[in-house]
């Protein structure tokens, strides 16, 4: 009896929807696994390194993306949840919530202002199209709201959305190292930049250092996607793009 070969079983497995599941959840984990045996190096960042493995599989296999989302989108639909889950350290730190209130409010009006004005001056500078721009306008938004972003302001939300991923690993990986040479040491403070700058990467990145990061980067990510749906539009219009 011949025994099946690889590809005669990579096909056999590719055809259940719960394949994307089942792979993103091993690639997590060993990016995971890898990422406390560099002992927490920002460098292997367990998202990026993650995103690196399934990325690889896919192309090897010759899989596509559409065909993994099948199995992936339990995943993606537990964004709603975790975000939600949130409450519970956000609530932890109510009371110095309270007193933080009005340079958090200071904090995420310059942050988003700063993050999409850069964004659009620098890819003008650089010669890119005016859909370029608009894409990178809302990028340090959470994905959903930087894609509806993205499509209202005349962008391309499927570049918006790349965008935002690489700031994501790009926040969660020089964050930690930016605070250092600059002598931050609260972290609420640490969780407000991350969270205005890097979102759920970021905010993920922040709760491996405390809870306390964590509930304000989480804070900082949800009430920056709310101001950054209010600026962006009102800035573009106001420059003139």
């Amino acid at each position: 009896m011949n025994e099946p070969a690889i590809g005669d079983i990579w096909v056999y497995l590719s055809a259940s929807p719960l394949l994307g599941l089942t792979i993103t959840l091993v690639a997590y984990g060993l990016a995971y696994r890898l990422y406390l045996k560099a002992d927490s190096s920002p460098l292997v960042n367990p998202v990026l390194t993650s995103v690196v493995m399934l990325i690889l599989l896919l192309v090897l296999t010759g899989t596509s993306y559409d065909a993994y989302f099948e199995g992936g989108q339990f995943v993606h639909f537990l964004l709603g949840p975790a975000t939600v889950a949130l409450a519970v350290p956000l609530y932890q730190q109510l009371s110095r919530l309270r007193a933080l209130w009005l340079p958090i409010m200071i904090s995420l009006v310059c942050g988003v202002v700063i993050a999409a004005g850069s964004s659009i001056g620098l890819a003008w500078i650089l010669g890119g199209s005016t859909e370029i721009q608009m894409s990178l306008a809302p990028k340090s938004a959470t994905a959903p709201v930087a894609m509806g972003i993205s499509e209202t302001i005349g962008g391309i939300p499927s570049l918006t959305a790349v965008l935002v991923v690489i700031t994501g690993i790009v926040g969660a990986v020089t964050g930690t190292r930016v605070f250092e040479l600059m002598r931050i040491r609260d972290d609420s403070v640490k969780g407000i930049a991350m969270g205005v700058a890097a979102h759920g990467i970021g905010t993920a990145r922040a709760f491996q250092i405390s809870n306390q990061m964590g509930a304000f980067s989480g804070l900082a990510m949800a009430l920056s996607a709310f101001a950054t749906a209010l600026i962006v539009p009102w800035l573009v219009d106001l420059v003139g793009i």
